[in-house]
């Protein structure tokens, strides 16, 4: 089997993208992630240019790894230095990395304009780095930038930069398409050129995402023959980004028949991707392909009835050979076979000619026309079904609340109270509670009220809060009369779960999810003290 390698410049080319920033710890944790994946190459940075990328090198040197091999970044050396004198080649030594890439000026227009030298000192310099650098570390690659804009302007000049490289002994020519204009048709005809000029070479691509097509002229290129692949997790970089190796991977693994990180690991890619996304503070694309919480995610009746039968009718890969699951989604576009789907899934046989299923369908198209979102909101899902099958819960009895929002002084925190009544097994109880807000505020006083019959409420922390103005709503009025749609997300020791309220007003809305917040913590407590699970 044909095998491509990986490299991997999340830590450095990445961390360019807008909004992400990454300490020096951020990028020792990610790297070793990478390594646990099955990376082959890690590039680190560039040692020196800032003080992240220096410490990062600094402390690396004591971490071992089990599969990448690390690789320190910079360019040729200045152009009115030499080699042995040049700041920009002796940081990278000072690295000591086994691997060390080097970009050089490939599109002569930033030799003469952006460099400032003759066309043939700039093949002295790319000449002269590789080559000091090269008796000096185990591997040099050379990062032929802007390479397809340079063929494209001046293919000679192009292929000389290339065979400079190559002569002077760098282990692989990497092509990039910097700009990220690449059309794969291009990549094709340039890529070919490289081919036929320089038989002999090893030769790896990394393309830009501008025109949406970096992961397609990666392929294109590996198709022709390059034998690796440079990316970043989750596409970060800079401008629009890179070629997005969460997709590059299991296309080459699963549908060209080429090893990468191997199959075992390919199903570490969804972990893999949410680690770095969240060490980088940054929300994962909800529709990135393969490893997204979209990417198989179905939510019309009639997909979903095809995916019951034979799950290739909608789904292009298996889900869980890239670390993904399938999700059936409720909607105002579900049918019975959404409904039976997430019965089954948390645990209810249903028929299909169970009148229950058509009571719920109808209840949840009704719900979903006026802003409900049961897709995103599983526990909400299970207590309307609880109460469709006739096993309403009944915890407790709301009767009454009473909320009041204050501000004394202009510079001073709002001041909230609230009160709350409600029957409890019987007995009416009547609390307060103040909080910063009054979602905060109901929360409290309501759990004041509830502990002494139901003491494991303590543990529920309420974890996300969100609000969205809904403007297709049935009776949407507009402006500040709009529907709104709160979702929570609570969780105690065992698990998480999203509850959802809906109402023209926000703090009813906000009642709702926490009441239902509440309900399926009780819920899910007795289910598991009836599995004998404390």
């Amino acid at each position: 089997m044909r095998k491509v390698t990986i490299y991997d410049t999340t830590l450095r080319d990445g961390a360019q993208a807008e909004e992400l920033n990454l300490t020096t710890q951020d990028k020792v944790r990610i790297a070793h992630k990478l390594d646990e994946l099955g990376i082959h190459y890690i590039e680190g940075g560039w040692p020196g240019a800032n003080p992240t990328d220096q410490k990062f090198f600094d402390e690396i040197k004591s971490h071992k790894f089990e599969n990448a091999k690390l690789t320190a970044f910079g360019s040729t050396h200045l152009a009115k230095t030499t080699p042995e004198t040049d700041p920009i080649l002796a940081g990278l030594l000072a690295a000591e990395t086994s691997v060390i890439t080097i970009f050089g000026k490939t599109w002569d227009l930033h030799a003469t304009t952006a460099l400032g030298v003759p066309l043939e000192r700039n093949l002295e310099l790319i000449n002269n780095s590789i080559s000091y650098l090269n008796e000096r570390v185990d591997e040099v690659i050379f990062d032929a930038e802007h390479f397809f804009d340079g063929y494209k302007n001046n293919p000679e000049y192009a292929l000389q930069v290339l065979k400079t490289a190559h002569e002077a002994g760098a282990a692989r020519l990497t092509l990039c398409d910097t700009n990220g204009g690449m059309l794969p048709h291009q990549v094709s005809e340039y890529v070919q050129a490289v081919i036929d000029a320089l038989p002999e070479a090893e030769f790896a691509i990394h393309t830009h995402n501008d025109s949406e097509l970096a992961v397609a002229n990666a392929i294109e290129a590996v198709r022709l023959g390059a034998s690796q692949v440079q990316g970043t997790i989750n596409g970060y970089g800079e401008r629009c980004g890179n070629a997005n190796l969460c997709s590059v991977i299991p296309n080459l693994e699963l549908k060209m028949g080429i090893e990468t990180i191997g199959k075992d690991n390919m199903k570490r890619l969804l972990t893999t991707s949410h680690f770095v996304s969240e060490t980088a503070n940054l929300r994962p694309f909800l529709r990135q392909p393969f490893i997204g919480a979209s990417a198989f995610a179905h939510k019309g009746g009639v997909h979903v009835s095809a995916i019951l039968k034979d799950s290739k009718t909608y789904e292009h890969i298996e889900p869980a050979s890239v670390g993904n699951e399938q999700r059936v989604l409720l909607s105002d576009q579900a049918g019975k076979s959404n409904i039976l789907f997430k019965a089954k899934e948390l645990g209810y046989e249903l028929g299909k000619n169970d009148p229950t299923v058509d009571r719920l369908l109808k209840e949840l198209k009704q719900r979903e026309s006026m802003g409900y979102e049961y897709s995103v909101a599983d526990a909400s899902f299970e207590l309307v079904l609880q109460e469709a099958l006739g096993k309403p819960l009944n915890y407790f009895r709301f009767q009454n609340f009473f909320v009041v929002d204050a501000k004394r002084e202009e510079d001073a925190e709002p001041f909230t109270e609230a009160t709350v009544i409600v029957d409890v097994k019987g007995q009416v109880e009547h609390t307060a509670a103040t909080g910063m807000g009054p979602v905060n505020a109901l929360d409290r006083a309501l759990r004041k009220g509830l502990e002494r019959f139901y003491p494991e409420l303590s543990q529920v922390r309420l974890l996300d809060f969100k609000v969205r103005v809904l403007s297709g709503a049935v009776r949407d009025t507009g402006g500040t009369a709009s529907f709104v749609r709160v979702l929570i997300e609570s969780g105690d020791k065992h698990e998480r779960w999203t509850t959802m309220g809906v109402s023209h007003n926000i703090i009813e809305a906000s009642w709702q999810a926490v009441v239902d917040a509440i309900n399926y913590k009780l819920f899910r407590d007795d289910v598991r003290r009836t599995q004998g699970v404390v």
